[in-house]
């Protein structure tokens, strides 16, 4: 039995509210004329080899000195480096993103049996080299 206490609730037939006028961002309600996201061109095939030289600096200063076999230390541990994947299809499914360029698979040293995980972070002055490459070295020293 219903408790007579309480009002049922009243249907008004009111308007409804609105809508805020279109924000200078684009928010989903404006039409597009051009290709969705990640940018159309991002995915480029053909580019100015200049072009592909300046990504490919960059992207040897955002990895550093990380190679096959170096450790390296941070504020988060240290890690040695399994391996550094620099195709950036392969890179995109390992770090489930959609502009990635490159990662680099690493290990826990200082937990045992740490298992290898990927990172995608840059190299910054934060970070410490321990050990040199095993390639790094036998380049520098015969």
């Amino acid at each position: 039995m219903p408790s007579m206490m309480t009002l049922p609730p009243v249907l008004d037939d009111r308007p409804p509210l609105p809508v805020r006028p279109t924000p200078h961002e684009r928010d989903g309600r404006q039409p597009t004329t051009t290709g969705g996201r990640p940018h159309p061109r991002q995915h480029a095939t053909t580019a100015d080899p200049s072009t592909l030289e300046a990504l490919r600096r960059v992207i040897d200063h955002q990895i550093g000195p990380r190679a096959a076999g170096a450790i390296y230390q941070n504020t988060d541990g240290a890690f040695e480096v399994v391996a550094v994947v620099r195709d950036p299809q392969r890179a995109r499914e390992l770090l489930k993103r959609r502009c990635a360029q490159w990662a680099v698979i690493v290990k826990d040293v200082l937990r045992p049996g740490a298992e290898p995980f990927v990172v995608g972070s840059v190299w910054t002055t934060s970070d410490r080299l321990v050990r040199e490459a095993a390639t790094a070295r036998r380049a520098v020293t015969p």
